[in-house]
């Protein structure tokens, strides 16, 4: 049996910090600094992920109108929804090992300006080929960005602090949601034939010029560690440094090799559980506004405004849950009642979607809520038992194999649509897939204990319980 601790932290060796008062002096220092590092990170990989969530989903709005101007059926619709997370698949592993080499700054602002491309060149497609050659490369060059930013999130924020700055950004996702309807909406009411161009090649156009324009920020504007930061002080540097480097000192043996890992039973155990919960969440994102769209709100901007609200209650539960998270120690549980939240409400939006058009769109809002409020909550559990090339690797592996749902949910949605005339069938399929995910945390996954505040303020030292089998 060995006991599982955190990431390493450490400098390099040619970090010196000047020797200055401790941080317990200022009982308030920690929440003082981390403050500060939140509000210079989290808005910013926010925006990012907003951009690169729309230009990944935006087919799901333009879906109607594309597949009556080509011809296309909802099959190979599903197919070329889908084979974007096949190029995840195969470049998220070596996109984060390279981040960890290279640095974040370098390897966003590659995936932006990347994905940036490819969502414009996508109002070039005309035939199924060219759909899915397009899908794969936006796949490709935006695989690494999602676990990357999980892996660079764990050199600013201890454990007690991540789940909130972990929700924070993933809510993003949400929001784009929010954004994103309506936005595809107004560009479909307004821009049908300017240069010859239908509605929905305008949709990518636009909404892919601020994402090269985000990848030059990058640049400017992110620092790779805390060390590095000019807009910290050498005081502050210190006591982000003193924190990691004693939660890490707290947190023995853990596994830093990858292959290590891979020979564990652990993180194959996280990658069929995130592969559930993701399952659910692309079938949200590309069968959403189809759900919408079947029960009677074919409208562009009507049906651009219900996914906003929908998406709206997501977003309020990514952050949420973070904060309890955080506030508890607790995660099993948080993910667990997340993913089943998701799940009842999946089977109830395809059983409902022929009887009730407002019994449906609120389940669809609920599924909505539950399963995007899982997460942010789930990645701190593999965080408790991965570091260094490990950590890295692990969690690009779980989320690139993982989004392989992704791949297959989309497309046996649109098969069974075209074979039985409904969405009902894959919906219910895809909730009992959801429903699988809490079950296997809950029977699986082990416990830990994580000490919050003491009397003074100080950060606790964080307590593991958790044993896993060698």
């Amino acid at each position: 049996m060995i006991r599982t601790p955190l990431a390493s932290h450490s400098p390099p060796e040619d970090f010196v910090a000047t020797p200055e008062a401790s941080f317990d002096a200022v009982p308030q220092a920690p929440d003082r600094v981390y403050r500060k590092i939140f509000m210079r990170l989290i808005p910013f990989l926010m925006l990012l992920w907003i951009v690169a969530w729309i230009d990944r989903v935006n087919i799901g709005f333009v879906k109607m109108r594309m597949l009556e101007e080509l011809g296309w059926s909802e099959a190979i619709y599903g197919l070329g929804a889908g084979i974007f997370f096949l190029g995840y698949f195969f470049f998220e592993v070596p996109s984060n090992l390279l981040l960890q080499k290279i640095g974040a700054k370098k390897t966003i602002m590659r995936i932006t300006l990347g994905w940036g491309v490819i969502s414009i060149l996508m109002f070039t497609v005309t035939t199924p080929v060219m759909f899915y050659i397009m899908r794969f490369l936006l796949g490709v060059f935006e695989a690494g960005f999602y676990p990357g930013i999980i892996l660079y999130l764990t050199y600013w924020f201890p454990a007690n602090r991540r789940a909130k700055a972990f929700g924070m950004f993933m809510s993003a996702s949400a929001f784009a949601g929010v954004l994103g309807g309506p936005l595809a909406g107004v560009i479909m009411s307004n821009m049908h034939g300017v240069l010859g161009l239908n509605d929905w090649q305008w949709v990518f156009i636009i909404e892919g010029i601020p994402s090269i324009i985000l990848g030059f920020v990058t640049w400017v504007y992110l620092t790779d560690r805390p060390h590095q930061a000019k807009w910290l002080t050498t005081f502050e540097k210190k006591m982000v440094q003193e924190e990691l480097d004693a939660e890490n000192a707290k947190l023995e043996h853990r596994e830093h090799s990858m292959l290590g890992a891979l020979k564990g039973k652990t993180i194959w155990l996280f990658i069929v559980i995130f592969f559930c919960i993701i399952a659910a969440n692309s079938t949200l994102t590309f069968y959403g506004p189809s759900l919408v769209s079947e029960v009677g709100f074919k409208d562009p901007m009507v049906l651009g405004w219900i996914m906003a609200a929908v998406n709206l209650g997501g977003a309020v539960a990514m952050i949420a849950n973070g904060f309890i998270s955080d506030r508890t120690g607790e995660s099993r549980w948080n993910t667990s009642i997340g993913a089943l939240v998701g799940a009842g409400s999946l089977v109830a939006a395809g059983l409902l979607i022929n009887v009730s058009p407002l019994g449906a769109i609120l389940a669809l809002g609920l599924a909505i809520i539950g399963t995007m409020g899982a997460i942010p909550v789930f990645w701190q559990m593999p965080n408790h038992f991965l570091t260094g090339a490990a950590a890295a690797g692990g969690v690009a592996l779980i989320n690139s194999i993982a989004n392989l749902a992704g791949f297959g949910a989309p497309y046996m949605l649109g098969a069974l649509k075209d074979s039985t005339g409904s969405l009902t069938p894959g919906l219910i399929i895809i909730g009992i897939v959801e429903a699988l995910a809490a079950v296997l945390i809950l029977s699986f996954v082990p416990k830990f204990r994580e000490a919050r505040k003491g009397a003074k303020g100080n950060e606790a030292a964080i307590q593991q319980d958790v044993e896993v089998e060698a």
